[in-house]
């Protein structure tokens, strides 16, 4: 991000936004959440896979087909006919993602999250590194598309690398009518949650511009990448884990209020960190040409939080098999955000940041509330896992603030953020640690967090895994 928001202009990124608005769309089909199925079974066949395989690779060739024939509405929507094969393009990732869906979730329920991991950094440092050449060689927002396709054609040959199954042909009776009634439901939850995300990027790219969508689309990427590598690393864990455990409620209840509580100790101090220094992060990551995303950027940053409070709740939805109750509330929240987002709108990238914000954090107890009904988890429990975090996170925060006063403006940029999230840290750390005496909470947390695969039952197949 450093290094290409410093050779593209905030119209690259925006035109990109604007395509990503249909592709983000699709994407929300691209596996028909017949991954998410395959890793929330206790058990699995071969049969079953094989048939979800094909059934995934027939969508991504239907999205990368409907991507293409929805380029011309694009660039009618937005009057830009530069978003014509840029769109076209796109929509071939959608094949790739269909070939490689079914061995992403064997990986994950083999637990094998070392080597997910580094599928991860693979694809993501190929396609940095494509996308940086093609800008250097002056391909504009080609470049962002050169990098998207680049992160998942090789996180597809390393999926297959990674995980040695091949699929069989399919079976009309392999069983798999209650997963794609799953899978289904996932999807529609997908959808409706994909509004409330990315309404905002739709009104502002139509109503303002590629250049205030820019703006606001590297503040929301800046506020909110740190939070979700975190969440996709912890949910990668936490989600299969929890299935395999969703009829013990004692032992549910407690991993999840594990994985909970250190994904809100994790978020904290970033966010804080965020929220103080905007400025100094929005020059040192993406440049002086930035400037204008810093307000943006901090008016953004409660966002961060909301999504590791809310997120987790999600896996124990998910896992517990309960995608009915995820999809009522997302259909009941959604709306509230998006009027969120319409009173902002008149007040540009700024008022719409507010307005989001101001509607996510409304939505954190009631969706906490929803969440928790039928799992023996209690508010008290709640309070417990976010309480030491939460009052670390003020003190570290008033130690920040410190630093702020005293020595803003007498120091360059990059050692003046330096000295203020060394602080930060620092007091956090202390206080959670040491003060409040949660030190052997988390290194027990971290002790458990890679749970070692159950023994599976014999007649089901899980197909094998080894590392990258």
């Amino acid at each position: 991000m450093m290094v290409l928001a410093r050779l593209l202009s905030p119209e690259d990124f925006g035109l990109q936004g604007m395509v990503v608005v249909v592709t983000g769309f699709l994407g929300l089909f691209r596996d028909a959440g017949l991954g998410m199925a395959t890793v929330q079974r206790l058990e699995v066949t071969h049969e079953q896979t094989s048939t979800l395989f094909w059934i995934n690779v027939a969508v991504g060739a239907i999205l990368a087909t409907l991507c293409a024939a929805l380029a011309p509405v694009l660039v009618a929507f937005y009057h830009e006919p530069r978003l014509y094969w840029v769109a076209v393009v796109s929509g071939t990732t959608f094949m790739f993602n269909g070939l490689s869906a079914q061995h992403s979730a064997l990986l994950q329920r083999g637990m094998r999250f070392v080597t997910q991991a580094k599928i991860d950094v693979l694809s993501l440092t190929v396609g940095s590194g494509t996308g940086i050449v093609m800008a250097l060689l002056g391909c504009r927002y080609w470049s962002l598309v050169g990098m998207a396709m680049a992160i998942s054609i090789v996180g597809a040959v390393a999926l297959w690398v990674a995980v040695p199954w091949v699929p069989g042909p399919p079976r009309r009776r392999s069983g798999i009518r209650s997963m794609l009634h799953f899978g289904g439901l996932a999807t529609c939850n997908s959808f409706v949650v994909f509004l409330a995300w990315n309404a905002e990027k739709l009104l502002l790219g139509r109503f303002w511009g590629a250049d205030a969508l820019g703006l606001y689309g590297r503040a929301f990427q800046l506020v909110t990448l740190p939070v979700q590598q975190l969440n996709t690393a912890v949910t990668g864990v936490a989600f299969p884990a929890l299935s395999r455990i969703q009829h013990d409620a004692e032992r549910l209840a407690r991993s999840f209020l594990r994985g909970f509580s250190l994904l809100i100790s994790l978020t904290i101090p970033i966010t804080v960190t965020c929220a103080l220094f905007a400025e100094e992060i929005v020059r040192v990551v993406l440049g002086a040409k930035w400037m204008e995303a810093a307000p943006i950027f901090r008016l953004l940053t409660p966002v961060a939080v909301v999504f590791a409070v809310a997120n987790p709740f999600s896996w124990l939805v998910m896992s517990t098999g309960r995608i009915r109750r995820a999809l009522a509330m997302s259909t009941a929240t959604t709306p509230l955000v998006i009027v969120g987002i319409v009173l902002g709108l008149s007040h540009g990238p700024k008022g719409v940041a507010l307005g989001y914000s101001l509607a996510m954090t409304s939505l954190v107890i009631p969706i906490a509330a929803w969440s928790k009904l039928g799992t023996g988890i209690t508010w008290a429990d709640l309070w417990s896992a976010t309480n030491p975090p939460f009052l670390s996170g003020l003190l570290a925060g008033g130690a920040g603030l410190l630093v702020k006063l005293t020595l803003g403006g007498s120091l360059p940029p990059m050692l003046y953020l330096m000295a203020g999230l060394g602080l930060v840290l620092g007091v956090y750390a202390w206080v959670l640690l040491i003060v409040m005496r949660q030190k052997h909470v988390y290194m027990d947390l971290l002790s458990q967090l890679l749970p070692r695969p159950q023994p599976r039952k014999e007649g089901t197949v899980e197909p094998a895994v080894r590392p990258l």
